[in-house]
């Protein structure tokens, strides 16, 4: 439909205009579209525009369209917020079904208080600007961002809303879970699994009956203080399936039976734990391995272990299985020893390689150049001396002569050379194929990734929370950023970074007039529209908003 004049001859001579809401419609008869009038608004003056223009108003606060309204006499611009990936999360965290099973926690909370609300805008607060919760309410929420609902929330509100989320997290995330596997088709075959450790801006070490906070080994290197250990299980293609939190003294090994357990009442089909060289001692495989649990670890390549170093000599054909990953498969001590063999897969990366010889070639020749300079005077324990042999760096490709002196270590530099793009992977599922193996150890840098990005760009870290469950909460908000970081990852092929500022590009508007104020959404430029498309997601509506005079957006 569309509005036009038309001009009519009274019977004085003169001509008058008149306004008439016009539509073109099909006709059978004549073959053509013909135009038919809906209805007559009479003559063109001043009162008639002034009553289209009430009526225009009424139409574009219900349809969110602006072009009229952006010619509105009296209108101006009286804020403005970056919108584009904030309006993206809000999709994802419906898609992800983040928002159905928030919903459903507050309704059994029987709580009135906007709990969902407040999630919602901690976990957007987390993947936009992560901050304390302190300035997510005051600054982020008021100040940064559009959200309808932001004018009704508390400070409180959102930490009563942690204080739920650690209750309900169980249910949220089985809930969740089987939403995305339905909806992404999810390979849960494999599971994988690490931890990490958190480590709190507080001194004291939690007490009572089952205290968290708690010193122990510190992957962040900070034993000073006192820390929790934090296991994440993902899905081949990085998603985020379950979280756990740990006391801080608890080593890696002893956090699995309890994992395996979680994921079995899930009902997944199998559940394979897959772990770094730092596991892989005698006594964590037996752990790993009660009540049939099943394992892919990696082998210490560049270890004194003589089972290892054996394996990597076997000869053997390498298999293609992607680019710059060719893999053997190899049975120590053969494939006939019974139930004393252990499978191995070897896999080597060339491109890998490459890159290690070249460093290590480097590394050489500044060795060379810092022996150079040594005086060969005697002082075989100068402190240079004594630096280059305790050095990360120089002191494996050193060796010290009978008479104190450091020379290269030939013999070290050829065994280096041997393992380089090197790895071994080994399990107890005679079951898996050596693909799986191979890819299913790789894919372990999916969890390592996760920790970097949660630590990095979601900024896990720091905790300065006092009370124990909003310190749970905190990183099962974090957990929650990672998924739909994830999604958006999984959709456009990039990372979560370039994501964001492409999108941040569509921006609102806060339009104020002589009849209220309206939201607008800008147009998406084309690396927004990009992204969208990849995503499956429209743009913000042009009009998010409209609010008669007095009312506040």
């Amino acid at each position: 439909m569309f509005l036009r004049t038309t001009r009519s001859k009274l019977k004085d001579g003169t001509h008058a205009e008149y306004f008439q809401l016009a539509e073109s419609v099909w006709s059978p008869e004549k073959k053509r579209p013909v135009t038919q009038i809906v209805h007559n608004f009479g003559r063109v003056d001043e009162d008639t525009r002034e009553r289209l223009r009430r009526l225009a108003k009424s139409i574009l606060s219900k349809v969110g369209s602006v072009e009229e309204l952006a010619t509105t006499p009296g209108l101006r611009l009286v804020d403005s917020y970056v919108y584009g990936a904030f309006h993206v999360v809000r999709e994802l965290w419906r898609r992800s079904g983040l928002e159905g099973a928030v919903t459903e926690a507050v309704a059994r909370s029987g709580t009135t208080m906007p709990m969902a609300d407040a999630l919602f805008l901690m976990v957007a607060n987390r993947l936009l600007a992560p901050r304390s919760k302190l300035y997510c309410y005051e600054q982020w929420i008021r100040e940064e961002v559009w959200y309808p609902g932001a004018s009704k929330l508390e400070l409180h509100h959102l930490y009563l809303a942690m204080d739920l989320l650690e209750e309900e997290h169980e249910a949220i995330e089985e809930k969740v879970f089987w939403h995305l596997s339905d909806l992404l088709n999810l390979d849960v075959d494999l599971i994988f699994y690490d931890t990490t450790s958190v480590h709190f801006e507080v001194d004291e070490e939690d007490d009572g009956d089952a205290p968290l906070r708690k010193r122990g080994h510190s992957k962040n290197k900070r034993t000073d203080l006192p820390q929790i250990v934090v296991g994440l299980a993902v899905t081949r293609d990085g998603f985020p399936v379950r979280s756990w939190l740990f006391p801080g003294n608890t080593v890696d090994v002893r956090t699995v039976a309890r994992v395996k357990a979680d994921l079995r009442g899930w009902r997944l089909g199998r559940c394979v734990f897959v772990g770094d060289a730092g596991m892989s001692s005698a006594e964590n495989r037996r752990e790993l391995s009660l009540g049939g649990g099943r394992w892919i670890l990696a082998a210490p390549v560049n270890s004194k272990d003589k089972v290892v170093q054996e394996v990597l000599r076997r000869p053997g054909r390498y298999k293609e299985l992607g680019p710059n990953l060719r893999i053997k498969e190899v049975w120590y001590p053969d494939a006939d020893a019974g139930e004393r063999r252990q499978r191995y897969v070897i896999c080597h990366n060339p491109a890998e390689a490459e890159r290690q010889r070249k460093h290590r070639d480097e590394v050489v020749r500044m060795l060379e150049a810092e022996l150079a300079t040594l005086r060969d005077d005697g002082e075989g324990h100068s402190k240079r001396v004594c630096d280059l042999k305790t050095s990360r760096r120089y002191g494996r490709y050193l060796r010290e002569t009978k008479s104190g002196k450091l020379r290269i270590d030939r013999t070290a530099i050829r065994e280096a050379a041997h393992t380089d793009g090197k790895w071994a992977v080994t399990s107890n599922d005679d079951t898996l194929t050596a693909e799986d193996l191979a890819l299913g150890y790789k894919q372990l840098q999916r969890v390592e990734q996760a920790w970097r990005d949660m630590k990095g760009g979601l900024a896990l870290r720091p905790v300065h929370h006092r009370i124990r469950r909003r310190n749970q909460a905190h990183i099962r908000l974090c957990v929650m950023a990672l998924l739909i970081e994830r999604m958006a990852e999984h959709a456009c092929g990039d990372t979560w970074r370039n994501i964001r500022d492409d999108l941040n590009g569509i921006k609102v508007g806060v339009l104020s007039g002589p009849d209220g104020e309206v939201v607008q959404a800008t147009t998406p430029k084309p690396a927004a529209q990009e992204r969208l498309k990849k995503l499956g997601i429209e743009p913000p509506k042009a009009v998010l908003e409209f609010a008669g005079r007095g009312a506040k957006t």
